[in-house]
């Protein structure tokens, strides 16, 4: 496969946003808890280690906004909300699981460079 770079400064830009929110602490993880199907709020926040809800609130905001989630209120009371991967959301699901199997398939060899490094070694 080819990378070709984006060919004006502004989708340099849009593509620098797109991966920085895919690539923030919180929204991959709530991307794959989504995997499969609609989660209540405090469904998701109970699912996601260590995420407060003021963090859960953001990311999903900027997910939501971004297109990859939707969010639904039901008028129950209390209130409902789920929210679901979109299209565009379940879409980044196969290029996730590819590298996090990447991840995990080099994570000894990673660890073994850093050590090296650290080390003083020269890393390769």
């Amino acid at each position: 496969m080819e990378f070709t770079a984006p060919g004006r400064h502004d989708d340099c830009g849009m593509v620098r946003e797109i991966l920085d929110r895919i690539g923030d602490k919180w929204s991959l993880y709530i991307i794959a808890t989504l995997k499969d199907g609609p989660v209540r709020f405090n469904a998701l926040r109970r699912r996601i280690d260590g995420i407060s809800q003021r963090m859960l609130t953001i990311t999903l905001r900027g997910l939501e906004r971004d297109g990859m989630v939707r969010r639904t209120l039901f008028p129950t009371i209390p209130p409902r909300v789920e929210y679901e991967l979109t299209d565009i959301g379940r879409s980044l699901l196969a290029p996730v699981m590819a590298l996090t199997m990447w991840a995990d398939a080099n994570r000894t060899n990673i660890r073994d460079a850093r050590l090296r490094y650290d080390a003083g070694g020269d890393g390769a």
